[in-house]
């Protein structure tokens, strides 16, 4: 399967805004529910957001709850994540997913089986 591709990371000030945007196939954006997790320096891989297949449930990380949100357009193959008042606690390599597994459970990154190569948001003070 093809890997999935990030964009739009980059380096911002606190209380600025990126949003970032994840490509794929065809078939992995509309057949498959889509999150984004991130790393940061030092840290494991924790949950940031993620998507249904349809796009009418959406689940977020207390962290960035009602500062970021996540959206998908099947017809042109993405997913997006725009973060609004960034932290430096928001730095990180940001990666998308296509979930897997059967669990039914979007929080975890091993039900995601189709990952990016990450993107790298670097928040300053």
């Amino acid at each position: 399967q093809v890997p999935l591709v990030e964009s739009g990371g980059g380096l911002v000030q606190a209380g600025g805004s990126l949003r970032l945007s994840c490509a794929g196939v065809a078939r992995t954006f509309s057949s498959h529910a889509m999150g984004w997790f991130r790393q940061p320096p030092g840290k494991e891989r924790e949950f940031v957001a993620a998507i249904s297949w349809s796009g009418e449930d959406t689940f977020y990380a207390d962290s960035v709850k009602g500062r970021f949100t996540i959206s998908r357009d099947n017809a042109k193959n993405t997913v997006s994540l725009q973060m609004n008042r960034l932290t430096v606690e928001d730095t990180a390599v940001y990666y998308c997913a296509a979930y897997t597994g059967s669990s039914n459970n979007p929080y975890v990154g091993a039900e995601y089986g189709i990952w990016g190569q990450g993107t790298q948001v670097t928040v300053s003070s």
